[in-house]
């Protein structure tokens, strides 16, 4: 691995702007479903949807409102979104540190850039589980993130065996504490953490109690909050558990997975979400 972009040229992009601190976020990543049309399908009906609400660009009780489709839909998914809701973040699940090169198979952050994505997801467990990313390559992905202007959706969390064994809160800070640590003030300032225990993700983690939640938050925004742009909390999240995981002192929103690959249910969680304050 080197730090050093392979194809890095010509002057950094804008950053991709954020919203006000103390913004709520609910955001959704697909992971590996979902067509092209099926994504559209979503994101029309999304963007209705929040036209209907009145949501728009963050602030005034709107969240953040953002999506992570699969690469294959990705380009679709944001040209559609950026005509019918600008205000909503498309982001992709992943992104390789290198500009360009020789790594078939891998796709960079110029390249979701390219296709529209102004967030990147990195460093969720299953990358770290089955694809390698251990804490120094998710440092590398961050970097390559905020060189090209996109926002860096961190993702943090604990197995249920360090948690048992009373880890949790130092491996999570550990993780943050990777990434954050070698940033300037500036670039950690636009760094997301989601929170995302793996014992409470898919389709067999059990849903996290929001004293259980608390527990690892608390200290990670006492610790690292004046430094992130926010820290949001990931995990078998459905409308029945959003609101009392929003009432976590430190928890800015929600990521969500399955309750929210319809359009109705991530519609129900925003609402919730904008509900929340």
């Amino acid at each position: 691995m080197s730090g050093q972009p392979a194809g890095a040229t010509g002057a950094a992009p804008q950053p991709a702007p954020l919203p006000p601190r103390g913004t709520r976020w609910v955001g959704t990543s697909w992971k590996m479903t979902k067509t092209r049309a099926e994504g559209l399908a979503w994101a029309r009906a999304v963007a209705a949807g929040l036209a209907e609400r009145g949501a728009g660009a963050p602030g005034g009780g709107s969240p953040q409102v953002f999506v992570v489709p699969p690469a294959t839909a990705l380009a679709e998914v944001s040209g559609l979104l950026a005509q019918e809701a600008p205000h909503v973040l498309v982001g992709a699940q992943d992104a390789h540190w290198e500009d360009a090169g020789a790594w078939t198979g891998e796709v960079s952050v110029p390249q979701v850039a390219d296709a529209g994505a102004r967030l990147v997801e990195i460093g969720h467990s299953e990358r770290r589980e089955h694809f390698g990313d251990d804490d120094a390559r998710v440092a590398l992905k961050v970097r390559a993130a905020l060189r090209h202007g996109l926002v860096p959706l961190l993702c943090v969390g604990e197995t249920a065996a360090v948690r048992s064994a009373g880890g949790s809160v130092e491996h999570v800070l550990a993780q943050v504490h990777a990434v954050v640590d070698a940033l300037d003030g500036a670039d950690a300032a636009r760094v997301v953490v989601a929170y995302e225990p793996v014992w409470a993700i898919g389709s067999s983690g059990r849903p996290a109690r929001p004293e259980e939640v608390a527990e690892v938050v608390e200290p990670l925004v006492a610790d690292l909050g004046d430094r992130l742009a926010g820290v949001l909390f990931g995990g078998s999240v459905d409308a029945g558990g959003a609101p009392d995981l929003l009432g976590v002192p430190g928890v800015d929103g929600l990521f969500v997975g399955r309750a929210a690959w319809e359009a109705e249910g991530f519609l129900r969680l925003v609402d919730l979400v904008a509900a929340a304050g």
